[in-house]
């Protein structure tokens, strides 16, 4: 048996996204619903959840689980669609962009790439599903509740910390247990999505604030924060670009099938065990120029001369166009309280990779 994809909601099934300006990517989009998945962007009302649950690709188990929880079908449709706007952003200079429509062959592969989609599903599950709490999006969970902090008054001063705590609950419970032992991949998808899992927990913040007359601190709240998405993000790139390659090798003592990876520089042993933090592929991925059923391939991309055309073309050149771009300039303020500004234009060059 195979560890379930984080979602269980391939990527594959989560496309037809409008066109995005990757280039304008902030990380602070608005989370629209997915075309065909539902519409409804607030919390259902009475028995109307359980339609949404049923429109998820869900395993059994995770419908029956969705059913019970109202809220939980919009936070996986905003987790899905977060977790493929940051891969997107994250993959934008990169030969894979993150493009997944209609090729069904990656996610059976274990590439970098397959790990990164792992990570950072689990990952934007988490995250959502930890800020859908505090949203109060949820019925069954509300604010952090940490002992130790103010917290439990923090309502009080319009605040609610996020409750990572019962994200990352739920979220082992959703996923079910770890299966497949004896499989290497079921073991590296596993590992792959507590590396995003514990990529959000490392962006946990304790944040307060104080009240009092002319800003004392004569009393102080303090919540559990979660870093922005982009951060995360950033922090799975990384962890890509250092992935390791492992292969499997039986542990005796415990009679189970266990990564193993080649010894890092300098070390004295053979090999050891990735990281926690690693992400874990198992196959040399393809070079994404041409199309294949793992990607469209790199020609008509958009690309820049100085920095990415050489890589991202693939020794094929790159076409250069001219086109003009209206902007506004020479803007002054004008009495009272408006800006008044002129159009100008500008030539521009855009470089793409040839077919």
């Amino acid at each position: 048996a195979r560890w379930p994809h984080p979602l269980c909601l391939s990527p594959l099934r989560l496309t037809r996204l409008p066109p995005l300006a990757l280039s304008s990517l902030t990380g602070r989009e608005v989370l629209t619903p997915f075309p065909g998945l539902g519409t409804a962007a607030a919390p259902a009302q009475g028995g109307a959840h359980l339609k949404q649950c049923d429109l998820l690709k869900l395993s059994r188990r995770q419908k029956q689980l969705c059913r019970r929880e109202p809220g939980l079908a919009e936070t996986l449709r905003d987790a899905a669609h977060l977790g493929l706007l940051e891969c997107q952003f994250q993959f934008r200079h990169e030969r894979w962009n993150c493009s997944l429509e209609g090729r069904t062959g990656l996610l059976k592969r274990g590439f970098k790439e397959t790990a990164f989609l792992y990570a950072v599903s689990s990952a934007a599950l988490t995250h959502t599903l930890a800020r859908a709490c505090s949203a109060g999006r949820m019925e069954r969970c509300t604010c952090d509740d940490s002992p130790g902090l103010e917290s439990r008054q923090a309502w009080q001063w319009g605040v609610c910390g996020d409750n990572l705590k019962y994200s990352t609950k739920f979220l082992s419970n959703f996923l079910g247990s770890k299966r497949g032992n004896k499989d290497l991949r079921a073991r590296a998808d596993a590992h792959n999505t507590h590396v995003g899992i514990k990529a959000v927990k490392s962006g946990l913040r304790t944040t307060c604030k104080c009240h009092g007359v002319s800003g004392s601190c004569a009393v102080r709240t303090c919540w559990k924060q979660l870093s922005p998405f982009r951060e995360t993000g950033q922090v799975l790139k990384l962890r890509y670009d250092s992935a390791v390659k492992v292969s499997s090798a039986t542990n005796e003592a415990l009679g189970r099938l266990e990564l193993w990876a080649p010894s890092r520089q300098g070390s004295p042993t053979k090999g050891l065990a990735p990281r926690s933090g690693d992400l874990v592929y198992m196959e040399d991925s393809p070079s994404f120029c041409r199309p294949s059923k793992y990607s469209p391939g790199t020609a008509g991309r958009v690309c820049s001369r100085e920095a990415s055309c050489s890589s991202l073309c693939c020794g094929r050149g790159y076409d250069t166009q001219s086109r003009l771009v209206a902007f506004s300039c020479h803007c002054q303020v004008q009495w009272c309280c408006y800006v008044e500004c002129q159009q100008c234009v500008q030539e521009e060059l855009v470089y793409t990779c040839k077919h």
